[in-house]
This record gives structure tokens, sequence and C-alpha cells, in this order.
């Protein structure tokens, strides 16, 4: 019967054995886990604090200080640039221009032309200038016209203080064409200009500012029609 009973006492110790192992195993396991979390959750802490700081400073800056920040990397950049070809005995702008891809160039040619070089009426002066420029871009000149003027002329095709010309040119057909159509053009597009409505001071004043006045406009033009009646009456003071 003792023998029995080791015998059975051994072969719970050696079930029991394996289990005990296999329940640290996890048991270990668990831990290397929860601690592999802890440390994610530090790392994750530690970036979210990094990324509000760098937030906080950043709304703190100008509103354009990204575009103020790489002007001044590009000036910065030119600097360093233009000393480096002097140091070498290089001309700056031709070595710039060295570096210019055609694809860059012709953008660059692209972003001129859309380019609107009117800017308003600043002055007669300006306005002429404009004017004379947009004119000049128009002419086609035509060389079989010139030669016949020069043939017919002679030697008065280039006047001197002597020469007695003037008034003997007679312009084509074509270019009398041409002219009245620029000057319909001009009209039609002068027809268009907006211009300062008139002030009315017999006219009801329903607003309160500027503002308020052309809101009022509006609705007028739009609702008018729809709220005559009711306006009257409350005018009226018989309003329902």
């Amino acid at each position: 019967m003792a023998s029995c009973s080791e015998e059975s006492a051994n072969v719970t110790a050696t079930e029991e054995g394996p289990s005990e192992a296999l329940s640290s195993q996890k048991r270990e396991a668990r831990l290397r886990k929860f601690r592999e979390l802890h440390f994610k959750r530090n790392e994750a802490r530690k970036i979210n604090h990094q990324e509000v700081v760098e937030e906080d400073k950043r709304l703190k800056l100008p509103t354009n200080w990204e575009a103020k920040k790489a002007r001044l990397e590009w000036e910065l950049a030119v600097d360093e640039k233009k000393k480096e070809c002097a140091a070498k005995g290089e001309d700056y702008d031709r070595v710039k221009l060295l570096e210019i891809t055609a694809d860059d160039a012709e953008r660059w040619e692209r972003k001129k032309k859309k380019k609107n070089p009117d800017t308003g009426f600043a002055g007669y002066a300006e306005a002429q200038f404009r004017q004379y420029q947009r004119l000049t871009k128009q002419i086609r000149p035509d060389l079989e016209s010139y030669e016949k003027q020069r043939e017919e002329c002679g030697v008065d095709f280039h006047p001197t203080s002597n020469s007695l010309i003037h008034g003997t040119h007679v312009p084509s057909k074509d270019g009398i064409d041409r002219m009245v159509e620029d000057v319909e053009k001009q009209i039609e597009k002068r027809a268009k200009y907006s211009r300062r409505r008139a002030y009315n001071d017999d006219a009801d004043i329903d607003y309160i500012n500027e503002r308020n006045a052309k809101f009022n406009k509006k609705a007028e033009r739009f609702y008018g029609k729809y709220t005559a009646e009711i306006k009257q009456n409350l005018e009226r003071g018989t309003a329902v």
C-alpha cells in the first residue's frame, strides 16, 4: 500500500510540474505583452504631446509664415549662389539661365502672356499709351502696299523739310474699315463701364448703411412685385 501511494504521488507531481511551467510561461507572455503595451502608450503620449506643442507654435505664427519662410530660404540660397559664382569668377545671371530647363521657360512664358497689363484707369497718359500698344500689336505689315506707295511717292517717300506731301495720302478702304471697326469696339466697351449711380434725395430712406441699402435694392428687384401690396398696407396702417 505504501508503494502504491508513493507511485501515485510521483505521478501527481509529474503531472503538476508541466502544468505549472505552462502557466508560468503564459503569465510571462502576458506580462511581456503588458509591458509592450505600456511602452507603446508612453510613446504615443510623448508623440501626442510633441504634436500639440508644434501645433501651438504654428498657431502662434503669422498666417503667411510658410510663404515668408520659403521666401527667406530662397533669398539665402540665391545669396549663397551669388557668392559661389563671384568666387569662381562667373556671371550669376548666366549661370542661372543655364540651370533653367525648357519646360520651366515655357511655363514662365505662358504665365507672362496670361497676365493682364491693363490695371485700369490711372491717368489719361497711361490710357493713351496702353491704347497705342494695343493698336501697334494689331498692325500687320502689307509689303505690297508698302512697295506700291514707295514707287508712287518716289523721293518724297522719305520726306525732308523741303517735301510737300501733306494731305496727299489717301487711306485704303480696308484701312478705313479697320478704323471704323476699332472705333465701334471702343464705343461698345465704353458702354459697358460701370458708373456711380446718382443719389436721389427724394427717395424713401429704408436702410441704415450702404450695405443694407444694396441688400434692400436686391430684395426689391427680386421680390418687389410679390410684396408691393403688403408694403402699401403697412404704409397705410391697414395691414392685418
